[in-house]
């Protein structure tokens, strides 16, 4: 529809204003009008249909990267800040999103119309079309440096972005550190840094474009004048009509217009393909830990018998964390790991939920590696609840719900009682609809390791992992602790990595690990009476 309304210009000049027919008028407006109006109804579809496009592609693009971040190995994460993989999700995904938004759409229209308005021009005056040609080689020369010079810009330019988001998440996160140490100028300064590197590095990319753009509507402006100095003389001469030279003159307006477009879209393009290929490089990460091939899952819950059978393991070659360490425990048998810090602790309860694999050795479940099992049957087996458990932003009900969806009110507040929470729950504003905030943030941690203890209830493992915390909480809050953790482990193989020996009484094995080694194996007074490795651990907590 866009090419109509030159040619009737071009009928009006010659038929009706030269040619002196003005009953052809109204009809030659009524087709103009016609035109115009398809021209619009059809844009109207085209909006929508590519709306409608754009927005399933995108939607079906971050469910894509969201599906890969979930079944990414802990590796990847702890490898990445957050800010740096939510840049990726949100940040990147946009950038992409604006190809579907802009670039696709215009991409077409302009082709579209060049294919229209090229074939015109050369049924018009094929000579005058082969001038108005001239220029395209150097458009395309110009794109070919603009292209290639600007893609580097932009991969700096998602970098400094990820850099900048993942510094801003860090920031608020430790908020009350840089208020407490009065750090707010240092992190300013620390904020304006990354800031400024950002910018400068976008100036660059649009200095280029200030230089390019112009310069491709120059060469396209050198169309135009060729196309007057020729068709002036033919009109003069009379091989063409002034009607057929404005035709000529309006379709190479419009031959111009999608170039540009094309031209801008190039621009817009490499800004995503920086973009897409920080997106692609999440949706092309293949996870260290997997399911087996042929893998079953079992139809019943495992009994809870764990064997660690010379394990070995390290984040780094050259710095081993577990060294050939073997171990067995039985089922419904609770267990303290004790050690100085890095000794390995963590780490051998992480190859247990198979957030890493072993690199030797095995670590087997009711005599089955655990390499055999399905991931995710693997992990509804265990219940962990961390030194400082995680609690996501939203009610006191959802978080305790987190282990089991299904579960009902009664359920909830049993368990919620069970892990001596019920009580500070309900008096809380809105009671187990009270809004906890990031991470949180409106409990004690004590409140939340029961808070997350309720919710490993709620799940109803036969193993359970407990991370007891250092932090100095009252002795009430710790006896409510204790009686939580004895209801939680009870029939339960328990996994306790203690911090304060003095917790360890009722245990009914301790594992005395150091320099991922296994050293003294026994109860508390057993340990006590060798004067080992665990005697000088205890002395030296205790000591005045």
């Amino acid at each position: 529809m866009e090419l109509v309304p030159p040619w009737v210009i071009k009928i009006i000049i010659d038929d009706v204003i030269q040619a002196r027919q003005v009953g052809l008028l109204p009809w030659i407006l009524g087709m103009l009008i016609g035109a115009y109006i398809l021209k619009n109804v059809f844009a109207s579809f085209r909006i929508r249909l590519n709306n409608q496009l754009e927005q399933t592609v995108v939607h079906d693009l971050r469910r894509h990267i969201f599906a890969a971040l979930q079944r990414l190995s802990m590796n990847y994460f702890e490898n990445r800040s957050t800010g740096e993989i939510m840049s990726r999700v949100t940040n990147d995904t946009e950038h992409v999103e604006r190809i579907f938004i802009d670039g696709l759409e215009g991409v077409l229209t302009a082709s579209l119309t060049l294919i229209g308005i090229t074939s015109m021009l050369f049924l018009l005056n094929w000579k005058l079309a082969l001038l108005s040609l001239l220029p395209i080689p150097l458009l395309m020369l110009s794109a070919g440096w603009f292209t290639s010079t600007v893609h580097g810009y932009y991969h700096q330019i998602r970098k400094g972005s990820a850099e900048l988001n993942g510094y801003l998440q860090d920031a608020l996160s430790g908020i009350r550190e840089t208020m407490g140490f009065t750090r707010q100028a240092y992190e300013q300064a620390r904020f304006d840094r990354l800031s400024r590197a950002y910018s400068e590095t976008n100036l660059k990319a649009m200095v280029l474009w200030s230089m390019y753009s112009p310069g491709m509507i120059l060469l396209g402006s050198l169309g135009t004048v060729l196309i007057l100095w020729y068709g002036a003389g033919e009109v003069l001469d009379g091989r063409l009509t002034l009607g057929e030279l404005v035709l000529f003159l309006s379709y190479l307006a419009l031959f111009y217009v999608p170039i540009n477009q094309i031209h801008s879209v190039n621009h817009m393009l490499q800004h995503a393909l920086a973009a897409s290929e920080r997106v692609f490089e999440v949706l092309d990460a293949v996870p260290e830990v997997v399911d087996r091939p042929g893998v079953v899952t079992p139809d019943r819950r495992v009994r809870g018998e764990v064997q660690f059978d010379h394990v070995q393991f390290h984040y780094r070659p050259d710095v081993p964390v577990v060294k050939s360490l073997s171990v067995s425990v039985s089922a419904g048998e609770r267990v303290a790991l004790v050690g100085p810090s890095g000794a390995g602790k963590s780490t051998l309860l992480k190859l247990l939920m198979r957030f890493y694999d072993v690199k030797a050795g095995a670590v087997l479940i009711d005599g089955q590696d655990i390499r055999d099992l399905p991931l995710a049957y693997l992990r509804q087996q265990i219940g962990f609840v961390q030194q400082e458990p995680f609690l996501f932003n939203g009610t006191v009900r959802e978080n305790i719900l987190y282990g089991d969806l299904s579960a009902g009110q009664d359920r909830l507040e049993a368990a919620a009682r069970v892990a001596r929470a019920h009580e500070f729950i309900v008096a809380l504003p809105e009671g187990y609809d009270t809004w906890l905030g990031e991470r949180g943030v409106k409990l004690s941690v004590g409140q939340k390791q029961r808070v997350s203890i309720a919710r490993v209830l709620l799940k109803d493992p036969p193993l359970v992992i407990f991370d007891e915390a250092t932090s100095n909480i009252d002795t009430e809050t710790e006896v409510k602790i204790r009686e939580a953790l004895t209801e939680l482990t009870k029939g339960r193989t328990t996994f306790i990595i203690a911090h304060r020996l003095s917790t360890l009484h009722d245990v009914d094995r301790i594992l005395v690990v150091d320099g991922g080694r296994l050293m003294e194996d026994g109860d508390h007074d057993e340990l006590l009476s060798r004067g080992g490795v665990y005697a000088g651990l205890y002395e030296a907590q205790f000591q005045v």
